[in-house]
């Protein structure tokens, strides 16, 4: 049984099809990275498996459940699934140690010691045991995303998902999250991550999915898509990002719209 299972996938707003038609699979213990364009459906694509949006048609199956059956118990569901976003979500007035603690108290029902031995663990995991005192405003954002981290690794999720994760952060601090990352990719984490950090998808990815238009163009392991891509359309989206430099002056760049 396949971790993830997404069949005939489609998502609409209003006349906009955002995706058209999505099959993919991520088996247990597979880390999948989804790289493409602004706009080609990849943060739908992952919000669609928690239902954060509401497919328009087709399946998607989590651990065997149905996440789009009408009768299915979407809260139980989402229970086994962390999610971390671009931004971090935490709450300004809670420590880092409250931040990690609270949805184990209300969703999981904790109680307050068990919630802070596992909040503590957590965080000591994504390596801010000196931190659990601090406050989100006392926090790099680096840091902060890494109380996020803990707090859906907190819940004991059965697989997670990144909705680039590192895209709201300064350079200097990206690499402390990539780190935390690779760390549960050893760990034999199931991850579905939307980036577009090569460097990390070439490092860590057991499969890389490029995504345009709303479709799967191609997939295959790192050495394959990023290295050696058979689309024309995956060549140029990899040639920009992997040297931006190369981008002719006023030529228009389909992967921003905007002037290169």
């Amino acid at each position: 049984m396949s971790a993830i299972e997404i069949t005939g996938l489609r998502k609409s707003f209003g006349s906009l099809e955002v995706l058209r038609g999505i099959d993919l699979r991520v088996e247990s213990g597979e880390v999948v990275c989804v790289i493409g364009p602004s706009g080609s459906g990849k943060s739908t694509l992952l919000r669609c498996v928690n239902l954060l949006e509401e497919p328009t048609a087709g399946t998607v199956r989590v651990a065997g459940a149905e996440v789009t059956d009408p009768e299915v118990d979407i809260d139980a569901v989402r229970r086994r699934i962390g999610m971390v976003f671009q931004s971090f979500n935490l709450f300004p007035h809670l420590t880092a140690l409250g931040n990690v603690m609270i949805a184990q108290r209300k969703v999981l029902k904790r109680g307050k010691e068990e919630a802070e031995k596992v909040a503590r663990q957590n965080l000591a995991r994504v390596g801010l045991d000196d931190k659990m005192d601090a406050y989100p405003a006392q926090l790099s954002g680096g840091q902060q995303q890494r109380v996020a981290i803990a707090r859906a690794l907190a819940m004991g999720p059965q697989v997670m998902l990144f909705d680039e994760p590192t895209s709201a952060l300064d350079p200097e601090l990206v690499g402390d999250v990539l780190g935390v990352m690779r760390g549960l990719a050893r760990e034999g984490m199931t991850m579905m991550v939307v980036t577009h950090e090569m460097s990390f998808a070439r490092e860590v990815a057991d499969r890389v999915v490029f995504m345009d238009g709303g479709v799967v163009v191609e997939q295959g392991p790192p050495a394959q898509v990023i290295e050696n891509p058979g689309h024309e359309r995956t060549r140029t989206f990899l040639s920009r990002v992997l040297d931006p430099a190369a981008a002719r002056v006023g030529e228009i760049d389909r992967d921003t719209g905007k002037d290169a």
